[in-house]
């Protein structure tokens, strides 16, 4: 019964071939496709509201020279947000509640900003391992636990987003069980569980949401320190 807890987050196939692509891709089609009438009804208009506050909260933080970075940032946001929302759907997968995923997503991203700043300023980014006016004695030592402490940066990425989101579909997945068991036997139960399930997924999708922000969030402020 435990195992079959996890069987949700194994990658569907079909005939033998991995569906994880095309539920990564499908959030993407509901999307509207920009015409000669763009703004033409109130989906649309919320729509390029939604866009344009995310792209305002993610530069806040940045200066101009990070402001290349804005359609990255902003589309990884609008990806991780629908795909962490389709999932808390029935009968759907979540791709962002795999590891391997969530690394690939953040390993390069975090690679690519640590490379813009030894490209552009060498001396300030490798001056983040070395605090100024550190005693001689400490030196070593703390080059050695900012050196591990900026390696780390894409797994604790990784693992955050993972296990955010794990558990929340592991308390759903286990409070419905109970409300399924419980109906029968104890109907009073279980709907009150019914009503702790539903704080529960409102919960989720804050959870969703916010998970999404606070991955791109900390991408961009890991670009304004080497920039």
């Amino acid at each position: 019964m435990n195992l079959s807890f996890f069987d949700q987050f194994a990658s569907p196939h079909l005939l033998g071939i991995p569906l994880i692509l095309i539920s990564m891709l499908f959030p993407a089609l509901l999307i509207p496709t920009p015409n000669n009438r763009w703004i033409t009804n109130r989906l649309s208009t919320l729509q390029s509201w939604l866009f344009n506050f995310i792209t305002k909260q993610l530069m806040i933080p940045l200066d101009k020279k990070g402001h290349k970075w804005a359609l990255i940032l902003t589309s990884l946001t609008i990806m991780l947000l629908t795909i962490n929302l389709l999932g808390l759907l029935p009968y759907t997968f979540t791709p962002t509640t795999q590891l391997s995923m969530n690394m690939a997503l953040a390993f390069p991203l975090w690679l690519a900003t640590l490379l813009t700043g030894l490209r552009y300023q060498p001396s300030a980014s490798l001056g983040h391992l070395l605090p100024e006016g550190t005693p001689a004695i400490l030196i070593p030592v703390l080059i050695l636990i900012e050196t591990t402490s900026l390696l780390i940066r894409p797994l604790a990425l990784g693992v955050r987003l993972t296990a955010n989101l794990t558990a929340g579909h592991l308390l759903i997945q286990l409070i419905s069980t109970a409300v399924t068991a419980l109906l029968p036997i104890m109907p009073t139960i279980s709907i009150l569980t019914t009503i702790i399930l539903l704080l529960l997924t409102i919960l989720e999708i804050a959870v969703a949401m916010i998970q999404a922000y606070v991955f791109v969030l900390l991408l961009s402020l890991y670009l304004q320190e080497n920039i």
